[in-house]
């Protein structure tokens, strides 16, 4: 797999991602600080996220636990909140260049692909919960750029189904290890998953780290990760949902040095290896939340056939999973599902109709 001009396996430096995610706080001028203090601390790239409050939250969204712990009161507005515009993030994408830094972005929602072309990343990403949308994985490996996938929170027959859509990107695409508890305790970091995704997958794997400890990128690379991904901030007790979760630059440049030095990291802790691929209990409220389900653009009444244009996709991940949207068109509804809520398998007959309107 090459990013730009860099190729990504096990025989080179491992390619270490400073995820600015939502940090900067929908505030350029602190993207901007945060793609500076990175460039000087070692990373190969800086991470953004493109999403659009009204196109991911449905009226069923609610906030994760740690989202709440963090003083957040409504998704909505937290997104809205932390969104950069386009122009903003052209802005950081110029500067991650002129730093000779990589440039990618985690993209939420299919409608925000042909968006996101409008810019030069070096590569896409997708973040864990849409290991099942399947719209969105296509969407981003039909643009031809590398594409990261992350794999918090999903089991090892999810990822191998997102593997088989993404056949035709051979060679384009890397996976990560990751465990989607925000911040990831030493003892939930299961290590493992590393080694259970290289059985399955001959492209390179990594780890999308969300501990607060600067030495888990090097056991990572013990363990066989060539793609670290680290989560950033000016400071970890900001507030706002992924500050805790997060390191300093300072702590940043910490984790990069040790990386380089991982064969004298010591030995791999036995309590962060874990026992391989699997969803663990501090991830449920995650991955319930957090994956998208099957919407209604519209409230639809009982007997109505289903078409495409009835339906999007957004959170929670309480109904019908995305990768399920060529099966509903042309089923009919039992009952009268409200405009903007998930579609669950309850509303639907057991009869598929293959009409025009399909």
């Amino acid at each position: 797999m090459r990013i730009s001009d860099r190729h990504i396996s096990n025989r080179n430096k491992p390619y270490l991602i400073a995820e600015l995610g939502v940090n900067h706080d929908g505030s350029l001028e602190r993207a901007l600080e945060l793609t500076r203090a990175v460039a000087r601390a070692g990373a190969d790239a800086v991470k953004l996220q493109l999403f659009d409050a009204d196109l991911l939250m449905s009226r069923a969204s609610k906030l994760a636990a740690y989202q709440r712990a963090a003083g957040e009161t409504d998704p909505v507005e937290m997104l809205k909140r932390l969104q950069l515009s386009m122009d903003d993030m052209g802005t950081v994408v110029e500067l991650a260049h002129r730093c000779n830094l990589q440039a990618i972005v985690s993209v939420f929602s299919v409608e925000l692909v042909e968006e996101a072309e409008r810019l030069p990343w070096d590569a896409y990403k997708t973040a864990s919960p849409d290991i099942i949308n399947k719209p969105l994985l296509t969407a981003l490996a039909d643009t031809g750029k590398p594409l990261i996938v992350s794999t918090g929170a999903s089991t090892l027959r999810e990822v191998g189904r997102a593997l088989k859509w993404l056949r035709d990107a051979r060679g384009r695409v890397g996976v990560l290890q990751c465990v989607s508890s925000y911040p990831t305790l030493i003892q939930q970091a299961e290590l493992a998953g590393i080694a259970t995704l290289q059985e399955i997958f001959d492209g390179p794997v990594g780890y999308s780290d969300h501990s607060t400890d600067t030495r888990t990128g090097a056991w990572a690379v013990n363990m066989g990760a060539c793609i670290l991904e680290k989560h950033v901030t000016y400071d970890r007790a900001a507030q706002g949902p992924d500050h805790a979760a997060s390191l300093t630059p300072d702590q940043f440049c910490t984790y990069h040095d040790r990386i380089l030095s991982a064969h004298s990291a010591g030995e791999v802790p036995e309590s962060a290896i874990g026992d391989g691929k699997r969803v663990l209990p501090c991830e449920e409220d995650v991955r319930r939340l957090s994956r998208q389900s099957l919407t209604t653009t519209r409230c639809l009444e009982a007997g109505h056939l289903l078409s495409r244009h009835d339906l999007t996709i957004k959170r929670p991940g309480t109904g019908i999973e995305p990768f399920r949207l060529d099966d509903v068109i042309g089923m009919r509804l039992l009952h009268r599902v409200e405009a903007d809520m998930p579609l669950m398998q309850d509303a639907l007959s057991d009869s598929r109709e293959m009409t025009a309107a399909a």
